[in-house]
């Protein structure tokens, strides 16, 4: 590369490029690296072109790490890189572009090759890239431990260059060449614990900026800023794209299929190679990765830390010593962000790890009065299971689970009233609560795994969620109503038809000692699904059956539903409530007269809801 724009088909042949991987060990004070360094660089626009640069570039990097033990030179571009971003801070108040430009070309370098040496070597042989010292004369080799020099670099570059549209390149790449740091978990079946990048990163010079390190991440995220206009970007073409992400992709995504178990985003996928906002996603995936470290054996992750103690700028109590990370962060403009990004699969990780470990942001959240900006999304996720990984269904689920454990949340979803649902598709939604519209989504979550996946967790959490919710029902929709006794229809016949099927197996087989189908296991399933449905209908009429006039309607109009486990031993103590109701209002209802509109039977519910003595029905759950 040199001054000129560069473009992937000329790599291979580029003289400075060469010069740089070749047998010649090159002093860092040789006026070849301003040379190098300066380039600019036509980015690719799609993930095929990033492909091209990235083969491109791997012939490159293995002829440097045959020849980089003799010169010396990747640790001599290193030291190039880090001796521009002594000013850089300096060089951001000037205005000075080309000074920035010329640091972010070495960086983007540095970290084209690392993904190379890290996909080709070990953590101990890619150290030994950065200890050979350069032979040439005017060498300054130094003692000091290059890898940890780099790491703790980075790390003062992100937290101190201000985010501007002359910095967000370099500000990005340093993000990313963490990302490719951490990237050597991909290629290790074991937990890495002992490698010198953990180390350097979890105990070295970079734990005392562990806080403002984790803040700056999180404004990043927060701030959503765009990749600036090619007018008022140090690259001159279409820099929105390609050379600012494509490349870094591969190693995000990877990264991300860690956490996500391997499914990286929706599967209809988030087009990153276009995506408007590299630094802020980037940023994100980086604060995931720390915060998920594993704990050393004698001491925890301090990223972890930082991230489950951070508190409010608002609150103006003086932060505890006993929390050495802990700094202050506005939540207000952090829940903004988090209710508009949860159509990534990291957001709303993020969201669940503060939901779950941060009890000064989770106390906050359940303080708004506007938790429907925040619930709708989630409830979104819910609603498009078929174009959502596993893990993105679960991490949503897991939030409504956290969120349904406060009592008032459960109320407050309640007096949220919706005007229209737009992506509600099966039905025309107007005037439903908010609560109504997530027992809506759940049971359409339930109903899909019953059909689809038929995952006994999701059935589990699911139900959970609703039982969580079940004592604080109040005003339920019609059709909510509808579909809690449609779900319990649809479970009935399930159970009926599996043993339908075991009975006539075991007709057709006697005299046959083969084994049978597991039947047993089957109903034992269908049942315990059963008895919590029953239980979430209990809980409703036990707490709050004046308040929900339409469920009482349904259980009525499906009363046949109910017979045939009215015997049953398994649910004959949860039945007896159901019993009670139903005899009740049926009561009430033939004294009032036969052929009674929809709006008379209304009434007679209403009036009876208020009537039944409380001290009939009992709490089974």
């Amino acid at each position: 590369m040199g001054a000129n724009t560069s473009q992937v088909s000329d790599l291979s042949d580029n003289e400075n490029l060469q010069r740089l991987v070749g047998t010649e060990s090159i002093s860092e004070n040789d006026p070849f690296w301003n040379q190098l360094i300066s380039f600019t660089f036509i980015s690719p626009t799609s993930s095929g072109d990033s492909k091209l640069l990235e083969e491109a570039v791997i012939p490159l990097a293995k002829i440097l790490i045959e020849n980089n033990p003799r010169t010396g030179n990747f640790g001599a571009l290193v030291r190039v890189f880090l001796g521009r971003t002594k000013e850089l801070k300096i060089s951001t108040e000037c205005q000075d572009q080309l000074f920035i430009w010329q640091a972010h070309n070495a960086l983007f370098m540095i970290r084209c090759l690392l993904k190379v040496f890290i996909w080709q070597m070990g953590e101990e042989e890619l150290h030994q890239q950065f200890t050979y010292q350069e032979r040439a004369p005017g060498s300054c080799g130094g003692k000091e431990d290059l890898l940890e020099e780099l790491l703790s670099n980075l790390v003062h570059l992100i937290v101190e260059v201000p985010l501007l549209d002359i910095t967000y390149s370099i500000l990005f790449e340093a993000v990313t060449t963490l990302l490719v740091f951490f990237s050597y978990q991909l290629f290790q079946k074991e937990i890495l614990r002992d490698g010198k990048i953990y180390q350097h990163i979890m105990k070295g010079r970079c734990l005392s900026l562990t806080s403002r390190l984790v803040k700056t991440l999180l404004y990043n995220f927060i701030r959503q800023e765009k990749c600036p206009p090619p007018a008022t970007h140090i690259f001159e073409p279409k820099a929105e794209s390609g050379l600012l992400y494509g490349l870094a992709s591969g190693v995000a995504s990877g990264l991300w299929s860690v956490f996500t178990l391997g499914g990286a985003g929706s599967k209809a996928g988030l087009d990153q190679e276009h995506d408007p906002l590299p630094l802020s996603n980037q940023s994100l995936l980086l604060l995931l990765v720390l915060a998920n470290l594993t704990d050393g054996p004698d001491w925890p992750n301090p990223y972890r830390q930082a991230i489950t103690c951070f508190r409010n700028t608002q609150d103006t109590s003086s932060l505890s010593m006993e929390q050495p990370h802990a700094f202050q962060i506005n939540f207000n403009s952090l829940y903004t962000a988090l209710c508009e990004q949860q159509r990534s699969d990291q957001a709303t990780l993020l969201l669940y790890t503060l939901l779950h470990q941060n009890a000064n942001m989770r106390t906050y959240m359940l303080s708004r009065t506007d938790m429907d900006n925040l619930v709708l999304p989630i409830l979104e996720i819910l609603y498009h299971v078929e174009e959502r990984n596993s893990h993105h269904v679960y991490m949503a689920l897991i939030i409504l689970l956290i969120l349904t454990e406060d009592d008032a949340f459960n109320r407050s979803i309640h007096e949220v009233v919706l005007k229209n649902v737009s992506w509600y598709t099966e039905r025309s939604l107007t005037d439903i609560s908010l609560g109504s519209l997530l027992i809506l989504v759940v049971i359409r979550t339930i109903q899909f795994n019953m059909t689809r996946t038929r995952d006994k967790y999701l059935h589990t959490n699911c139900l959970a969620a609703l039982a969580n919710m079940s004592a604080q029902f109040r005003c339920l929709h019609q059709y909510a109503a509808q579909r809690i006794i449609s779900l319990f229809a649809l479970l009935s016949k399930k159970h009926n038809k599996v043993l339908e099927q075991a009975t006539q197996s075991l007709r057709g087989r006697q005299g046959d000692n083969t084994a049978l189908p597991d039947y047993a296991q089957d109903l034992n399933v269908i049942e315990e699904v059963i008895r919590m449905m029953l239980e979430i209908i209990n809980s409703c009429l036990c707490n709050s059956l004046h308040h929900n006039p339409n469920l009482v309607y349904a259980l009525l109009y499906k009363r046949e539903l109910f017979e045939q486990f009215r015997m049953h031993p398994s649910f004959q103590d949860i039945m007896q409530n159901l019993d009670t109701v139903i005899g009740f209002f049926s009561q009430r209802l033939e004294q009032a007269g036969s052929d009674l509109s929809v709006e008379r039977v209304q009434e007679v519910i209403m009036k009876g809801a208020q009537a039944l003595p409380t001290d009939r029905l009992k709490e089974y759950c």
